[in-house]
């Protein structure tokens, strides 16, 4: 097929620089995900639009009864190389990158006898569904890295000044909207939107091919780290403010995180999310997800002030509350069960509640809910967490990763250093007290009843510090409970000042030069305690 002449420039074509408009007259269509193409296929007949297109998607295009060009009649080459060479010829990248208003390029095309493309609609083979995919091979997912697409795209891009480039169907409506207000043209303010979309689309794209091939050069003795990390996010809401009114704020989801999603966690009832909320919010799911048994955690400033397990959701929430009721006040609750119209009761009878979290709701509770109108209630769809996660904590000029903090201790782990043993419920109620100190910032004690937190104290300079915070929330509570500590106790006035407020073992990680000292202190005492042999700072 030999291509018309390009038409000379006229009105509709005027350069984007004097008019900003650009009539769209040829298009190329080449879509992996066909979602919406027909629709958009036929707006552009409305305008006339000629349409040209590959493969799979000229079939769905014909098949609807839309008139298309296909590729070869342009290139004079057929598809190649089972599929991968199909879109990589002049004809094509030639009518995408050149420069109609510019005599030169307008000389070259007309010498070629190529005609411009006004639109480029391109996505991309799912090279991330390979890569995610454990059951998928690597030659599986090499063979989804597109080559042609992203080069169509780029192309468009960069020459934004008179092609628009859409590479998202999510995008289409957008410029469905675009063609519509403009008779058939798009704006350069739209056509470089669309660029820049593009660009991150194709970027995107390019550092999962690279997070993809760097992690399959992984080796035991290299680490779980690569030596460039490359991570993309994509902004799912802008926050009314940041930890303070004056400064401004957003929310991201980690693009390839497969794993719950805090960021896109659904919400009911309330004011937007702040800043500050979703800090809370995720130490407290962080701390929910450690349990399987029915809890509830009360959070303030990313700090448990209140835990607890219980028979019943109700139940566990009762007792978290109980732990610290004043300092509950404007806070977090997580809860790992569904709400029913019972824990409802009990959570709608606490005076402030920030936010609730939870993997659901009882439509009868989240009715009764929702009068609390400054409330907000957050579906989580589930309340545990994908193992083997990592953390990520931003520096001047840097960022630091580690992986999460998964230890887990059972009563074989400990080690008894005391004249006196503790009992096995006393065992129980030391590993549910580390559980949560582990949450909690350090220095970090917590002092416990069975599995009810009753103090806490965190955030202190000095253990001793710590252990006096945890006390006095805990008043007389602190008789006959368990002690955890996130580190180990560098002199002997910690376990001092637990024994005065009554307490009756403790559990720990170990490790100090003065482990003897401490261990006197707790047989002067009638304390058991117990080594843990890890520590779960957290800062």
């Amino acid at each position: 097929m030999t291509s018309a002449p390009i038409p000379s420039a006229g009105k509709d074509n005027q350069p984007a620089s004097t008019t900003g408009l650009v009539r769209v007259r040829r298009a190329i269509i080449s879509a992996y995900d066909k979602t919406g193409v027909v629709e958009l296929a036929k707006t552009l007949r409305q305008y006339g639009v000629e349409i040209v297109s590959t493969g799979g998607t000229m079939a769905a295009l014909q098949s609807a009864g839309i008139p298309v060009i296909s590729v070869e009649s342009l290139t004079g080459v057929g598809s190649m190389l089972g599929g991968r060479v199909k879109t990589l010829h002049p004809s094509l990248l030639g009518g995408v990158l050149g420069r109609p208003n510019l005599p030169s390029d307008r000389k070259e095309l007309d010498q070629a006898r190529i005609r411009p493309f006004e639109l480029v609609i391109v996505n991309l083979y799912p090279f991330s569904k390979a890569a995610n995919d454990p059951n998928a091979s690597f030659d599986d997912a090499v063979e989804l890295i597109d080559v042609g697409g992203p080069t169509m795209i780029r192309g468009a891009a960069k020459n934004h000044e008179t092609v628009a480039v859409v590479c998202d169907p999510a995008d289409y409506p957008a410029l469905v909207a675009e063609l519509n207000a403009n008779d058939g043209a798009t704006t350069l303010a739209a056509r470089r939107r669309f660029a820049a979309n593009a660009f991150t689309v194709t970027a995107a794209y390019d550092a999962k091919i690279a997070s993809y091939l760097i992690a399959s050069l992984a080796t035991p003795e290299s680490g779980q780290f690569p030596e460039i990390l490359i991570k993309r996010f994509t902004r799912s809401g802008s926050l009314r403010y940041g930890e303070n009114p004056h400064q401004q704020a957003a929310v991201y989801r980690a693009a390839d995180d497969t794993g719950p999603s805090l960021a896109n966690a659904p919400i009911d009832g309330g004011k937007e999310l702040s800043y500050n909320n979703y800090g809370d919010l995720d130490a407290a799911w962080r701390m929910a997800a450690d349990f399987t048994e029915p809890f509830a955690a009360v959070f303030k400033h990313a700090n448990p002030c209140g835990a607890a397990t219980g028979a019943s959701i109700t139940r566990a929430y009762e007792l978290a509350y109980a732990t610290d009721p004043l300092s509950a006040y404007g806070s977090i609750v997580a809860l790992n069960r569904t709400v029913d119209r019972a824990c409802a009761d009990a959570l709608n009878q606490t005076t402030f509640i920030e936010c609730v979290i939870a993997p659901g709701y009882d439509t009868e509770a989240l009715a009764l809910m929702l009068a609390k109108k400054t409330r907000r209630y957050i579906t989580a769809s589930t309340m545990s967490l994908v193992p083997g996660r990592v953390r990520f904590r931003e520096i001047l000029g840097g960022l630091l990763v580690q992986d999460d903090d998964e230890r887990e201790v059972s009563p074989a782990d400990l080690t008894v250093v005391s004249n006196v043993a503790p009992t096995q419920e006393q065992i129980a109620s030391l590993l549910f007290a580390r559980k949560i100190v582990k949450h909690a910032k350090s220095n970090a004690i917590v002092l416990a009843q069975g599995t009810a937190a009753v103090g806490i104290g965190s955030g202190q300079t000095s253990r001793v510090d710590a252990v006096h915070s945890a006390v006095a929330r805990a008043g007389d509570r602190a008789k006959g409970a368990v002690l955890a500590s996130d580190a180990f106790f560098p002199m002997r006035d910690g376990p001092d000042a637990a024994a005065a407020a009554g307490v009756a073992a403790i559990i720990q990680p170990g490790g100090s030069k003065r482990d003897p000292e401490v261990i006197a202190a707790c047989n002067e005492h009638g304390i058991a305690m117990v080594f843990s042999g890890v520590r779960n700072f957290r800062h």
